[in-house]
C-alpha cells in the first residue's frame, strides 16, 4: 500500500471553512487510492482558544515544572485531531485518532523541546490495514517511562516527516497558509514569486533564517532519508513547492537565478567586547556563554575586538555577565539579519559588491556580515528591515520569472 502523510498547520485548521478545504484534500487523496496519515497541529494561532499559546497563556510560567507545562501543551493537538475526526465521520469517512505516544514516538525527557529516540509505526499501520485515515497529533511524544513531552516550536512538521521516514513513504505534503516557499515574505514584499522547486540545502538555510514554512529539522530527516517534501496551500490549489535533493539545474536553482530567496530574524543584539590582557580569554567567554545557554550567532574574532550576535531574548544575561568581566563593551539592541540566500552563488564574484551598493543605496548601515557557500547574512537595525528586503529582492531581480 502507498501511504500518503499530510501536515496541516494550526492556520489550516482555525475556522469550520478552513476545516472543510482539510476535509476535501484529505477525501481526493484517499479517493485516488492513497493511505492516509494526517498529522495536525493545534488550532490557530496566539489569537485562537485552544492554541499553544493560549493555552500557555492559563498558567504562570513560573510555576509550573516542564514535565506538567508538557501536559498543557499537548492539549492542543488533541484537541485538532478530535474536531477534524468528527468532521471525517460526519463525511462517512472512516478514521481513528493517536496521540504521538500512540503513533510510537518514543523521546528522551528534555521537556518541552524533546529529541525523538525511535518512531515505531506499526499502530499505524494496523489501523491503516483496516482502511481508516489515521489522524496523528503532531509536536508530542512519549518517554520510555511514559511522561508526556512536546517536540518544540514547529514539532509537527518534525512529527509527520518522522513518521513518513518510519513508514517508506515516497511524499509528505505540508499545508499552510501560503502557496509555497516564497522569494521572500509576501507582507513584506507584494510581487513575491513562488518558488516551485528548492533542494535540502537552500530550504534548510532559509527555515534557520527566519522562513516560517517548515521547521529545519523536519528538512534534516527528509534530506537523510531523501524524501520528497511538497509545502502547499490549504485554501487554494496551488502547485506549491516541490523539496528534494535531485540533480537537476532547474529544481535547486530556480530561473536560473543566482539568489533564490531573501528572509529575516528580527530581535537580534549585537555585542561588541574591546579586548585588553586584563579580560578573560575567548575560551572561557565561550564557556560562560554555553553555561548560561546563550546560542550565539555571526561571531568575528579580531584581534583587538570580539563581535557577535545574540537573541535579544537573553539580554538580561549577557549584561551580567559582561559587567562582570570585561572593562569596555558595547551593546546594539533592535537589530535584524538579514540572509541572502542561493548555492549558485558559491565561486560567484560581485554578489557581496551587489548586496553592498543595494543597502547603501537606501542609506541603510551594515553593522556585520558573515557568509557561507550558499548564504550570506547581513545585520543592519531593524527599522530598515523591510526596506532592505525589498531592496534587495529588486536588485537580484526576484520579481521577475
Amino acid at each position: 500500500m502507498e501511504i500518503l502523510v499530510q501536515k496541516f498547520g494550526g492556520t489550516s485548521l482555525a475556522n469550520e471553512e478552513n476545516r472543510e478545504k482539510v476535509a476535501e484534500k484529505i477525501i481526493k487523496k484517499h479517493r485516488e487510492g492513497y493511505k492516509m496519515v494526517i498529522v495536525v497541529s493545534a488550532i490557530g494561532r496566539k489569537e485562537n482558544p485552544y492554541s499553544t499559546d493560549s493555552l500557555i497563556s492559563l498558567i504562570d510560567k513560573r510555576n509550573i515544572k516542564k514535565r506538567e507545562l508538557d501536559l498543557l501543551m499537548s492539549c492542543g493537538e488533541i484537541i485538532s485531531a478530535a474536531v477534524l475526526s468528527s468532521l471525517l465521520n460526519s463525511k462517512n469517512m472512516k478514521n481513528t485518532v493517536l496521540t504521538g505516544s500512540q503513533a510510537g514516538i518514543v523521546t528522551n525527557d528534555t521537556f518541552t523541546n524533546a529529541k525523538v529516540l525511535q518512531v515505531n509505526p506499526n499502530a499505524i499501520v494496523n489501523k491503516l490495514k483496516e482502511d481508516n485515515i489515521v489522524i496523528v497529533t503532531g509536536f508530542q511524544g512519549i518517554t520510555k517511562d511514559g511522561n508526556v513531552t512536546t517536540l518544540g516550536r514547529g514539532g509537527s512538521d518534525t512529527t509527520a516527516v518522522l513518521l513518513g521516514e518510519a513508514m517508506g513513504c515516497k511524499c509528505i505534503e505540508i499545508y499552510t497558509d501560503v502557496n509555497g516557499i516564497m522569494t521572500a515574505d509576501p507582507r513584506v514584499v507584494p510581487d513575491a514569486k513562488l518558488l516551485e522547486k528548492l533542494s535540502y540545502k537552500d530550504v534548510y538555510q532559509l527555515a534557520e533564517n527566519g522562513a516560517k514554512v517548515i521547521h529545519p529539522r523536519a528538512v534534516e530527516v527528509a534530506e537523510r532519508s531523501n524524501l520528497n517534501l511538497v509545502i502547499k496551500n490549504t485554501l487554494k490549489d496551488s502547485k506549491g513547492t516541490i523539496i528534494n535533493n535531485k540533480k537537476n539545474d532547474n529544481l535547486a536553482e530556480p530561473r536560473g537565478k543566482i539568489i533564490n530567496a531573501i528572509t529575516c530574524k528580527n530581535n537580534k543584539s549585537q555585542i561588541i567586547i574591546y579586548r585588553n590582557k586584563r579580560n578573560p580569554s575567548i575560551e572561557k567567554l565561550m564557556d560562560k556563554l554555553s553555561k548560561n545557554n546563550i546560542s550565539i550567532d555571526l561571531i568575528n574574532l579580531l584581534w583587538d575586538k570580539i563581535i557577535f550576535t545574540i537573541d535579544s531574548d537573553d539580554l538580561e544575561t549577557i549584561e551580567e555577565i559582561l559587567k562582570n568581566n570585561y572593562d569596555k563593551f558595547k551593546i546594539t539592541n533592535n537589530c535584524s539579519k538579514i540572509s541572502i540566500i542561493g548555492h549558485r552563488m558559491k565561486g560567484r564574484p560581485g554578489v557581496m559588491n551587489k548586496i553592498v551598493k543595494s543597502l547603501c543605496k537606501e542609506n541603510i548601515d551594515i553593522l556585520q556580515t558573515s557568509d557561507s557557500h550558499t548564504t550570506i547574512w547581513c545585520l543592519i537595525k531593524e527599522k530598515n528591515a523591510t526596506k532592505a528586503i525589498r531592496s534587495l529582492h529588486k536588485e537580484f531581480q526576484l520579481n521577475e520569472k
